[in-house]
């Protein structure tokens, strides 16, 4: 008996491994897939995540609850590459669940061409995120702005009486992404 044939035999098949780190590439791949929906669904039954509400909430007029106040914040950024200016009118306000109240955005397109924006908003604490309703908000839109243009935008919310109380401060994020070319008709 040589000594070649009984190693050939304790060698794995090269074919059956490469199958098998074939189909391993494949499952990963299908698995990166799976996750945004997974991830979706996992922040909607938890409320992580801070992602606000897309579509405008009617105002319910349960009350105001004047014996607690909330400091909501508001901050503002510009996605890579968005030549514009944006930022809120004020930086903060306080609020009593249920009340109702309006703030202003400042943008202005300082590029050379006309660019269509899009602001994403997220809530800080994310478990806040739910309890923040938007009843008109600039995000629900695009924002087209001509070279140079500016604009004032606006935003009405409330914040809802079922926030939980150890919650004293939220802070309002929109991120800013040049969307030109990309728009729905």
């Amino acid at each position: 008996m040589s000594n070649g044939s009984a190693q050939k035999s304790n060698k794995p098949d090269n074919s059956k491994v490469i199958k098998k780190l074939v189909l391993v590439v494949f499952a990963m791949f299908g698995f990166g897939f799976a996750l945004v929906p997974l991830y979706d669904v996992f922040c909607d039954i938890t409320g992580l995540n801070g992602k606000t509400n897309t579509v405008a909430v009617a105002y319910t007029g349960d009350g105001i609850d004047t014996s607690r106040t909330v400091k909501v914040q508001f901050i503002t950024r510009m996605a890579k590459g968005i030549p514009w200016q944006f930022e809120p009118v004020i930086n903060e306000i306080s609020v009593h669940p249920g009340e109702v109240k309006f703030v202003n955005f400042y943008a202005k397109n300082e590029s050379t061409h006309d660019i269509v924006g899009q602001a994403v908003p997220s809530v800080s604490p994310g478990l806040a995120a739910g309890y923040f309703q938007k009843i008109e908000c600039f995000c629900f839109t695009q924002q087209p702005l001509k070279a140079g243009e500016e604009v004032e935008m606006g935003l009405q919310f409330y914040v809802d009486l079922d926030l939980p109380v150890e919650i004293h401060t939220l802070t309002l994020s929109y991120t800013l992404y040049d969307i030109s070319g990309k728009e729905n008709s």
